[in-house]
């Protein structure tokens, strides 16, 4: 077998890196900052018709003001298990029923719940972290296969670099996120 029939597939790796990133960004969008948005909810699912589901699929999600977010419940059967789930979410946050529309007001966030919060951000962008040197770890993986099957030391030091380089790059992203979500919590 010649080198050249060896490859590692290095956009495969960088795509789930990317992924991960992506992921992190999902996440972050759901932590509450003191201002409404539809996607705080995201993370919280309902018991519904027998098996979770995720809140944006049984009702409208609305946000009519900055520091209000509507949640209007398709079916009436439907709205305690709703409030309910958001109650249990950990968000800090106690909707008003009001027939089948929930009303979730944001209260201003005290220091400690900034704290907090920064705290959950760093937990979310450490996991980020983990699927970055996983995937890492899978490409190296790779690269070890690859000199069993006859890859030169050359090429294989020149992908370990490629890899680690991705890697890096991938790394530095997630701390630069990180930075800017936690400097978005403790100032707002």
């Amino acid at each position: 077998m010649s080198d050249t029939d060896i490859e590692i597939d290095v956009d495969a790796l960088e795509k789930r890196m990317v992924g991960a990133l992506n992921a992190l960004k999902g996440e972050f969008a759901s932590l509450r900052t003191g201002r409404a948005s539809a996607s705080m909810l995201d993370p919280v699912t309902v018991e519904a018709y027998g098996s979770p589901t995720p809140i944006n699929q049984v009702g409208t999600i609305t946000v009519p003001e900055p520091r209000m977010v509507l949640v209007n419940i398709w079916d009436k059967s439907l709205v305690n298990a709703v409030d309910k789930a958001i109650r249990s979410s950990g968000l800090g946050i106690n909707p008003q029923m009001d027939g089948t529309i929930l009303r979730l007001p944001i209260p201003e966030l005290n220091e400690e719940r900034r704290r907090e919060l920064a705290k959950v951000a760093g937990q979310y962008a450490e996991n980020a972290r983990i699927a970055v040197r996983n995937v890492r770890r899978d490409g190296m993986d790779q690269l070890k296969k690859a000199k069993a099957a006859g890859m030169a030391e050359d090429d294989q030091k020149l992908w370990s670099e490629e890899i680690q380089k991705l890697t890096d790059s991938a790394i530095d992203k997630i701390d630069a996120a990180l930075a800017s979500k936690q400097d978005e919590i403790m100032q707002v």
